[in-house]
């Protein structure tokens, strides 16, 4: 018999896998984005249930927040909520394309299953690992260059964004 933490996290898998399907195959771009809100803010909650907390909210704030804002900002910017502008009738690209998802299917599917087989619990965590001091302590000494490099990055790009939006007008 499974145990109540099991069945959560397979609850958990089913809306990440089934929200993520839903990125895909959805025509309408807004759509999509939403299917992505609910994979991200999903897959925090499952940091959540194996504790790593730190992992969880930054999960929501970067990425539910600020990243789906900045994705919702270029559909609204493009004007891609108009499926029909999107859409090419192509067979032959199509058939490519399903092999292709296919074969990464396959792929992923090879790399989970197989360490899956072996009934190992496998190395755990170190004590502190992932918690908000251990982080920030390796971020901010260790890791200090590289952080101030994809903030500013990310501000030129913040910055590129309105100034693209406001030549439209």
């Amino acid at each position: 018999l499974m145990s109540v933490g099991v069945v959560v996290f397979l609850l958990m898998a089913t809306v990440i896998v089934l929200s993520a399907w839903g990125v895909v195959v959805a025509r309408n771009a807004v759509r999509s984005a939403l299917s992505l809100v609910i994979n991200f803010f999903t897959l925090a909650l499952l940091y959540f249930g194996m504790h790593y907390d730190l992992l969880g909210i930054s999960q929501i704030l970067v990425y539910t927040g600020f990243i789906m804002m900045l994705f919702l900002f270029c559909i609204l910017l493009l004007n891609l909520g108009a499926p029909d502008t999107l859409f090419e009738p192509s067979l032959i690209k199509r058939s490519i394309a399903w092999f292709t998802g296919g074969v990464l299917v396959l792929a992923v599917a090879s790399q989970v299953i197989g360490p899956l087989a072996v009934a190992d619990a496998g190395p755990s965590a170190p004590e502190g690992f992932g918690e908000a001091a251990s982080v920030g302590t390796a971020l901010f000494t260790g890791w200090v260059y590289a952080f101030e490099i994809a903030s500013v990055l990310l501000l030129v790009g913040i910055v590129g964004s309105i100034l693209v939006a406001k030549r439209r007008d």
